[in-house]
């Protein structure tokens, strides 16, 4: 129950127009942080998915990075 709320929420980010469009700034990864969180609540539950999604999130938007980051889910 709570992986849907949080897929949903999520989807909901992403359909808004993400990163870019809500908060003026781009991931550095591929796939983005947001469509990486999603993947590993959906593979791992609400708790691992979100804590591997967090943590994914603080290495994000390094403003001196030019190149993308390939980073697929554990």
């Amino acid at each position: 129950m709570l992986a849907q709320l949080s897929i949903t929420l999520i989807r909901t980010y992403q359909n808004k127009g993400g990163s870019k469009k809500l908060l003026n700034i781009e991931c550095n990864f591929e796939p983005t942080c947001s469509e990486y969180t999603k993947k590993c609540i959906q593979k791992y539950g609400a708790f691992k998915g979100w804590k591997l999604g967090l943590q994914r999130i603080k290495r994000c938007n390094q403003p001196d990075l030019t190149e993308i980051i390939y980073d697929e889910v554990p």
